[in-house]
């Protein structure tokens, strides 16, 4: 097992991207770029890794390509790494939790299925979720109801975290979700939720405020993770405005990179254009960039590149 999750107990600030799954252009996995992938989370100091999540393609990847890439990356990078399980059924789900931990996982991610409607629908669901995976596995739970379509209340995730001792983080993607990090945080200072780890996904669009609301970082893939890194830093540095400073210079970049259906595509042309992956491709079904969205990312790059020199890319 590699290194635990244990962000809100310590104070600690930090950052866990959301990995890509690179691909070659005929959908087969690029391990090469797995590698340089990897090295290069390791070399920006990401103090965790999450694989396998929606960013991560991983309804396209079978059991055996998952394990494979779970496997490799637990061996090469040595902190944390969580690893998307979601599935419609708890007996896959549990194969992959398990067979992950064994190979060196810190924690696992499960997702809400899009048919939860109630606050009990909820709980039950992590309840049972936990039971199947075995109370011993960490899980994180994703909050994510743009995506989900599924309402998590302040009250029913402090439920969740109060009946799984085995919950050790929230990956926070409402929107708008700044006074749901506000309650979560107050339930923990009146006693009523035990301290725990809240990182950010939602491609970042809001983590200048949501560390100031109590956040312990981020959890997401935007292409310059390094930024995020730094973001968080300064952050817990005190520095706030040269945080919101750096923050704001990507913003225009991160914005575009969160469209609906085409953020992948953003995302890997940009990991591509910084020399992390050999191609932008994505595993079918898939929508590649248009020539115009590829002009458009690369005015932004060449704008941000103004600010920040690691934008200023080769072609």
């Amino acid at each position: 097992m590699s290194s635990p999750i244990n962000l809100s107990n310590d104070g600690a600030k930090a950052v866990y991207p959301i990995a890509p799954t690179p691909f070659e252009p005929d959908g087969q996995i690029d391990w090469e770029s797995m590698d340089r992938m990897t090295d290069f989370y390791i070399d920006i100091g990401s103090d965790g890794l999450t694989i396998l999540g929606v960013l991560g393609e991983a309804p396209k990847i079978d059991a055996e390509e998952s394990l494979a890439i779970v496997k490799r990356i637990c061996s090469r990078f040595k902190q944390a790494v969580v690893v998307g399980v979601s599935a419609p059924g708890f007996a896959s789900m549990r194969t992959l939790a398990r067979a992950s931990m064994d190979l060196g996982a810190a924690a696992v991610m499960i997702a809400p299925p899009n048919s939860l409607r109630t606050d009990e629908q909820i709980v039950n669901y992590y309840r049972q979720a936990s039971d199947a995976i075995g109370s011993d596995v960490p899980f994180v739970i994703q909050d994510y109801p743009l995506t989900f379509s599924v309402q998590m209340t302040p009250r029913v995730i402090s439920r969740i975290v109060q009946e799984n001792p085995a919950c050790v983080m929230l990956k926070h993607e409402d929107w708008p979700g700044l006074e749901k990090i506000s309650s979560l945080r107050s339930f923990e200072r009146e006693g009523s939720m035990r301290k725990l780890a809240i990182l950010c996904g939602n491609g970042g669009l809001f983590l200048d405020f949501e560390l100031e609301r109590g956040a312990d970082g981020a959890n997401t893939g935007y292409a310059f993770p390094d930024m995020l890194i730094d973001v968080v830093r300064l952050h817990a540095k005190g520095d706030r405005d040269q945080a919101h400073d750096l923050f704001d210079a990507h913003l225009p970049l991160l914005r575009y990179e969160q469209q609906p259906g085409v953020g992948l595509g953003v995302r890997k042309y940009v990991m591509m254009r910084r020399g992390i992956l050999r191609s932008d491709a994505q595993r079918r079904p898939a929508s590649a960039l248009s020539e115009t969205a590829r002009a458009e990312t690369d005015y932004l790059l060449q704008r941000l590149a103004r600010t920040d020199p690691r934008a200023r890319l080769g072609r």
